[in-house]
C-alpha cells in the first residue's frame, strides 16, 4: 500500500482541488492497482476543511498541533501502522500531476525530492517572479526540498527517524537525516507540483514566507 499525507490548517479554498488531483494520481495505470490511502490531517481547522475532505473518499484525522512537522509525523505513523510501504507528502494548497505517485515509486530510490511551480503570480510585482526564477533550478539533481513534493520509502523514513517536531523546515531536516543514513535520493524535475503563492500562508519560514522575503528585497539599481 502507498500512503499520502496532507497536512491542512484552514484550507477550505484549496483542499478540494488538492484531493481531486491525489485521487487521480492514485488511479494511475503505472501503479498496477496497488492500493493508495490518502490521509488529510486536519490540524486545528476552524473553517470548512473537514466538510471539504468528507465529500471525497479519503481518510481524515483531527489534530491540534499547529506544527507541520508533528502533523506530517502523525500522518506517517498512522499509515505506516496500516502497512504503507511508501509515503508521499504534499500540501493542501497544492495540486499534483497525474503521474506523481507512479513516477516516484518507479525510480527505485529510498526517497524522491521533486520541484514545485507557482500557479499564479498575480499577487506579486513582476520582479518577485523574476528573482524567484533566477534562484530556482527546475532541473534534475536540483537539490531543492519541498514538503509539497516529497516521497520516501517506509524503511528509509523509519531508519532516518521520521519528521522532527518542527514548525518549519521539517522536510529539510528529514532529507538531511536520510543523507546521514546513506539513503539513495532522486532529485527529479519531472512531475512538478503546482502550488499557490498566496500571501496568507500558513507556515512561517515556509514557501510563502520565502516569497514575501523576495518581495521585500530591494530591487538592484
Amino acid at each position: 500500500m502507498i500512503g499520502i499525507i496532507v497536512p491542512a490548517h484552514n484550507e477550505e479554498d484549496f483542499l478540494h482541488d488538492c484531493i481531486k488531483s491525489l485521487i487521480a494520481a492514485s488511479a494511475h495505470e503505472g501503479l498496477h492497482g496497488e492500493p493508495v490511502e490518502i490521509l488529510i490531517m486536519l490540524d486545528d481547522c476552524s473553517d470548512a476543511s473537514a466538510q471539504v475532505a468528507a465529500a471525497h473518499p479519503v481518510g481524515t484525522r483531527l489534530c491540534a498541533y499547529r506544527n507541520v512537522g508533528m502533523t506530517r509525523a502523525e500522518g506517517a505513523r498512522i499509515l505506516l501502522e496500516r502497512g504503507a510501504r511508501w509515503l508521499a507528502f504534499t500540501d493542501a494548497d497544492s495540486v499534483v500531476p497525474y503521474a506523481w505517485l507512479a513516477h516516484q515509486v518507479s525510480l527505485q530510490a529510498d526517497a524522491v525530492c521533486g520541484i514545485v511551480e507557482v500557479d499564479d503570480w498575480s499577487g506579486y510585482p513582476e520582479h518577485v517572479r523574476q528573482r524567484y526564477d533566477s534562484l530556482y533550478r527546475p532541473v534534475d539533481d536540483h537539490r531543492h526540498i519541498h514538503g509539497a513534493n516529497l516521497g520516501v520509502s517506509a524503511d528509509a523514513y523509519q531508519r532516518a527517524g521520521g519528521f522532527k517536531a518542527l514548525a518549519a523546515h521539517e522536510d529539510v531536516h528529514l532529507v538531511a537525516d536520510l543523507q546521514r543514513i546513506g539513503a539513495s535520493i532522486a532529485w527529479i524535475s519531472a512531475n512538478s507540483v503546482t502550488t499557490s503563492a498566496r500571501k496568507d500562508y500558513r507556515c512561517k519560514e515556509g514557501f510563502g514566507d520565502y516569497l514575501n522575503t523576495l518581495a521585500a528585497t530591494p530591487i538592484p539599481g
